[in-house]
């Protein structure tokens, strides 16, 4: 018995769209059949991404969203259903990290990642909750799935990105409190962890001398590549999911494991 990954008359969006994980997952549920919105403060290179994904026949809008700024998720998420409908997905992917040792971050360098990777991500996630709950009231069938973007740094401390590992661990407590209390409206919440990915942002670190020597340590000795979250993407924000709610899965490579 198979199970057909076919997300037409869904919309999802995606924040942190513009670049990386969050441009590879738009592609994924666009080729799968959803609509989906694209979310960042870069608009030119989301325009760049929604003539990708329209040339390859899929549906896409573009949104700017800041989300250090409460006034632009409201609008950024209003703008989205005026545009595309009712959200079905969220991916909560928008995220930013600093190098560095604990003692000497400043109040502006925490600031600007908890900003973005907890504070954004959870009112991102609240307003979008708002209008599910409000049309799970009308229809106590509507499924709808948020997926929040954490990290194996929420679940274990690496060196010299003590903030960053400090919002991740948040984003995990925030994604089970999250489906404990939105679950009986049909929201199910859950978390991906990924491991060290290869993506353009930090290609060039993992091919110099510091990051090869980081690669050494990798159960493999490998990064991975986003595409290697296709799956786990598909499944969380798949109907056939209804019974996964809260959880928070790895996609590490076995990094965890060790």
């Amino acid at each position: 018995m198979g199970i057909e990954v076919n997300f037409e008359g869904k919309v999802a969006l995606i924040t942190g769209a513009s670049s990386g994980l969050g441009a590879r997952f738009a592609k994924v549920l666009a080729q799968a059949g959803a609509q989906v919105v694209l979310a960042s403060r870069r608009i030119d290179r989301l325009k760049e991404l929604r003539a990708e994904i329209e040339a390859e026949g899929g549906a896409a809008h573009v949104v700017s969203l800041d989300v250090t700024d409460y006034a632009s998720i409201k609008s950024a998420i209003a703008h989205a259903e005026t545009e595309a409908g009712q959200i079905d997905i969220l991916v909560n992917n928008s995220g930013v990290s600093t190098t560095q040792r604990l003692v000497d971050v400043t109040p502006e360098d925490y600031a600007f990642v908890m900003d973005t990777n907890l504070r954004g991500a959870f009112f991102v996630a609240q307003e979008t909750a708002k209008r599910m709950i409000a049309r799970a009231k009308g229809d106590p069938k509507k499924q709808h799935r948020i997926i929040n973007i954490a990290s194996v740094a929420g679940l274990r401390v690496l060196p010299q990105i003590g903030v960053y590992c400090m919002s991740k661990a948040g984003v995990v407590q925030m994604t089970k409190a999250m489906a404990v209390e939105w679950g009986k409206y049909g929201i199910n919440v859950n978390a991906i962890c990924p491991g060290y990915i290869s993506t353009e942002i930090n290609e060039d670190y993992f091919a110099s001398e510091q990051g090869r020597k980081l690669i050494e340590m990798l159960p493999r000795k490998r990064p991975g590549k986003p595409e290697d979250l296709d799956g786990l993407l598909l499944l969380l924000a798949g109907d056939e999911a209804h019974f996964i709610n809260g959880a928070v899965i790895s996609a590490d490579d076995g990094m965890t494991a060790m």
